[in-house]
């Protein structure tokens, strides 16, 4: 089972929070105000968003775990868009690796439980070769953050297009094969990329397969996004907000509530903490 060192927490309950900073915080629109505002609203997890590059220092994260350790809101954090481990250039895998370890080292620092990422294109190679990579290159960063003694649970993410290396049994293999490595379970990506996993039985499913996979601390350490999705023949288009989506969400919540998962809900929707409060609402109140 994948271990995070001191990081990794496993906890008795689902916490619901937003993918970056929620839209009614108070400005200046800065990590601290999110958390802030995310602990008024009841939410009980932030990702902080790396998306477009790692731009935190020190001070800062040190400051954003104090704010987030006083509210009790976990932290998780979400690498920059500009990763490619399979790239046909050697420099863009070596930046690839370099921003992954850039957005642990932060994390780390601001007490944050782990970090998701899109790891990789299959550029039209065969995915067990890409899989290969893959699993070379996160073995190093696991080896290099272990030597700066900075681990914290690294998490690839199941990938919404069908030109993206991330199935949910690619994802669960690394996670099996690589100590350090945990799934980051997109179920709005599974959706768009199968155009299925959408009833209660198979969200259950997947579920059942992660328990299968890595054991019933699979199941209680979760790191979960969610959201309306549009998508088409090749996968994702774009998130949209759940009530304007195909998205079986109160099947999906209840499915979570059976199996007793445990971790993080990340909620993606354009509207952010609107979704994840009326995912957090459902949740409380179903039976």
């Amino acid at each position: 089972m994948p271990r995070g060192g001191d990081r990794a927490k496993i906890t008795n309950s689902l916490v619901f929070g937003t993918a970056g900073i929620p839209h009614s915080s108070r400005s200046p629109k800065t990590t601290q105000a999110g958390i802030v505002r995310a602990h008024e609203l009841g939410l009980g997890c932030m990702e902080v968003e790396f998306v477009q590059g790692v731009r935190m220092n020190q001070k800062t994260a040190l400051a954003v775990e104090e704010v987030a350790r006083k509210r009790g809101t976990r932290l998780t954090a979400h690498a920059p868009y500009f990763i490619n481990l399979n790239s046909n250039e050697e420099a863009k895998v070596i930046a690839s690796k370099e921003r992954i370890l850039q957005t642990a080292r932060v994390a780390h620092t601001f007490g944050g439980e782990g970090i998701t990422f899109h790891a990789a294109f299959y550029m039209k190679q065969p995915p067990e070769q890409v899989y290969d990579k893959v699993n070379r290159h996160l073995t190093e960063i696991i080896e290099q953050l272990d030597k700066e003694r900075k681990r914290v649970l690294i998490r690839p993410e199941i990938m919404g297009k069908s030109s993206q290396f991330g199935t949910l049994n690619e994802i669960l293999r690394l996670c099996v094969e690589i100590e350090g490595i945990a799934p980051c379970i997109d179920f709005a990506h599974l959706h768009s990329r199968t155009g299925k996993i959408n009833t209660y039985n198979e969200f259950s499913q997947v579920l059942n397969q992660v328990g299968e996979k890595l054991g019933q601390e699979g199941i209680e350490n979760l790191h979960i996004h969610v959201s309306g999705i549009n998508y088409g023949d090749k996968g994702e288009r774009n998130h949209l907000n759940l009530k304007e989506s195909d998205f079986q969400y109160a099947e999906f919540l209840q499915a979570l509530k059976d199996h007793d998962a445990k971790g993080v809900v990340i909620c993606e929707s354009p509207n952010l903490e609107e979704d994840a409060l009326l995912l957090q609402r459902i949740y409380k109140t179903s039976a």
